[in-house]
């Protein structure tokens, strides 16, 4: 399964978290061949070359190809941080990498000074990273002596407990976590805190379920090695690794099994282990062993997901669409300086999805009105959010893109319930 770095060469020709790699320039990339060493092998190359990727979807039958032009890849975390309404600030993670602690702290702070007293921060397609740089971004929120995260392996120099300090800036403000499907490790550990100590909400679809802690040893030859030495087990003592024991190709599928038996679709279609009861400080029941369940969760929005949508995505012609748009009407943009400029300046509402419609049939999507007014809105929101960000940056993206996302929406539902104050329980 592909993580897509966001604003990434991958992600700017239309390639998804979750897509799989079948072929490179053709050939065959799967099996028990392939390594991390093969990836750099196929994948890395000179900047500006390209690369052929074969890609199996989920929402495909056929193999979908993209083009990928190698370029830099992003090392920023946070992708962005605004202002939803005029009490709540939002900040989008993509990673827990050496620096993403540092551009947390100066994101809130920020939307501090903009107002924010309560904060939604979101997970979702975050795979992990830095385990240490999940428990700093926590303890921002934990009051003092609060278990963040404990490890235990098979010798016990591996077992550790880790509490919050009681130096954290925002224990005060409420807080709402999202995560979906490929929220992972790290991410896990952020989020499992969050809950398991009643600090506040999550808010979305089960997450991945990694709860291993792996160290990586240097060889001789400058390769290395990833061992996994303990796993971690969030406040509760649960550990949040789902079940290997049928085998990886078993456990590569699992995400696609869930997406195939409704899970994402239907919070009664999620797979429970009932054997793995955990109690929250303040007396929530909580489960083991497969991800980490929601505190509310939000189905999959499919609210103009028509066959036309699907076809033109699975195309990348949105991507393709928005490079060319944005290359022709450079000029009208030049002052702009964030996402409202943008909207500003941008063709109306009809002349643009009819360019856009006219653009996709030249390459071989043809038009079906019926499917494409049930898509209007998307479409245009797609349209509009990565035309922001080819010009400003993921900074003007999120604003947009955001601006009906369902998983959003709940969280300022709760929000203005006061269902995120400290401390969450189930009444």
């Amino acid at each position: 399964m592909i993580e897509v770095i966001p604003g990434g060469p991958s992600e700017k020709v239309g390639i998804l978290n979750g897509d799989k790699i079948i072929t490179v320039d053709g050939k065959n990339f799967t099996g028990e061949k392939i390594n991390p060493n093969t990836v750099k092998e196929n994948l890395r190359g000179p900047k500006n070359s390209t690369v052929k990727l074969g890609i199996k979807r989920a929402t495909s039958d056929k193999m979908i190809y993209f083009t990928v032009k190698r370029g830099d890849i992003p090392i920023k975390s946070v992708d962005a941080a605004y202002m939803i309404d005029k009490n709540t600030g939002y900040v989008k993670v993509n990673q827990f990498g050496r620096t993403t602690y540092d551009e947390f702290v100066t994101a809130l702070s920020m939307l501090k000074n903009e107002g924010a007293k309560r904060y939604v921060v979101d997970l979702r397609g975050n795979g992990g990273g830095y385990m240490e740089i999940a428990v700093a971004m926590a303890n921002e929120f934990l009051p003092k002596n609060s278990l963040i995260v404990s490890t235990k392996g098979r010798y016990k120099k591996s077992d550790s407990s880790v509490y919050s300090d009681g130096d954290g800036s925002y224990q005060e403000a409420e807080i709402v976590v999202l995560i979906n499907e490929f929220s992972a490790s790290a991410s896990e550990i952020f989020a499992g805190a969050i809950q398991d100590n009643d600090r506040g909400l999550v808010i979305g679809a089960r997450s991945f379920g990694k709860g291993l802690v792996q160290r990586e040893f240097r060889l001789f030859d400058n390769s290395a090695i990833r061992l996994t030495i303990a796993r971690y087990y969030t406040p509760s003592g649960r550990c949040i690794q789902k079940d290997y024991k049928l085998g990886q190709a078993a456990y590569e599928r699992e995400l696609l099994d869930r997406f195939n038996s409704g899970e994402l679709d239907n919070q009664d279609s999620i797979k429970v282990d009932k054997s793995k009861v955990f109690k929250t400080m303040h007396g929530r029941t909580v489960y083991g062993g497969g991800g980490i369940i929601p505190d509310i969760f939000v189905p999959r929005d499919t609210t103009g997901y028509t066959s036309y949508y699907y076809a033109v995505v699975n195309a990348g012609l949105i991507q393709n669409f928005v490079l060319k748009y944005v290359t022709a009407n450079k000029a009208r943009f030049k002052n702009a300086t964030d996402y409202k400029d943008v909207i500003r300046l941008l063709d109306d509402n009809t002349q643009l999805l009819n360019s856009f419609v006219d653009f996709a049939a030249a390459h071989k999507v043809p038009a079906r009105w019926y499917y494409i007014n049930q898509s209007r809105e998307l479409l245009l929101n797609d349209i509009k959010a990565f035309i922001a960000r080819d010009l400003l940056g993921q900074k003007a993206f999120y604003p947009i893109y955001n601006r009906y996302d369902k998983t959003i929406e709940a969280a300022l539902k709760a929000f203005n319930k006061h269902k995120a104050a400290f401390p969450i329980t189930d009444e």
